[in-house]
């Protein structure tokens, strides 16, 4: 039964794409549970606790994903040496700094975004609404995630653009 009214050929590049997605979100749920466990210094419990909120975040989407693809009547990549191959995000030594671990999130943040945007086009080809509304939400929460920590590594003197009109 088709209850979605999309032919395959049509859902597998979006399939695809969450795929990848599906492995990107591995990988940086690792790392922050990394981070997590290992940063130390005058940060640590705010960062320890942001890591926390952020993999149990990354948890919960990583099942969201996995559902969407089954959904879309096929089955997710679910072994671990895949995503190592697939994801655009790699390990790191979870030995660093309080701000070269937030630099590192910020960067996976980006990757990520990027492989939401190439999910949302592929999903717009195929006319997907359901995978439109599920990753349009997840960038929206991503990028004030991101604002979050850039400013978390922002001097008190910097400041942002301005929006003047004259």
């Amino acid at each position: 039964m088709n209850y979605l009214n999309i032919k395959d050929e049509k859902l597998l590049p979006v399939v695809v794409e969450l795929n990848t997605l599906l492995a990107d979100y591995h990988i940086y749920y690792q790392k922050l549970r990394n981070f997590h466990w290992n940063i130390l210094g005058e940060n640590f419990f705010d960062l320890h606790n942001k890591f926390e909120e952020l993999y149990t975040d990354a948890r919960t989407k990583i099942d969201e994903i996995a559902e969407r693809i089954l959904t879309l009547r096929y089955h997710p990549m679910s072994k671990l040496s895949d995503y190592l191959e697939l994801s655009a995000i790699k390990e790191v030594s979870p030995i660093q700094s309080d701000k070269e671990m937030v630099a590192e999130i910020l960067n996976d943040h980006q990757l990520l975004l990027k492989q939401m945007k190439a999910v949302v086009n592929k999903a717009e080809a195929a006319t997907d609404e359901g995978t439109i509304d599920l990753i349009g939400a997840y960038i929206r929460e991503l990028e004030k995630a991101s604002w979050m920590l850039d400013s978390w590594s922002k001097k008190p003197t910097e400041h942002l653009n301005r929006a003047i009109v004259e």
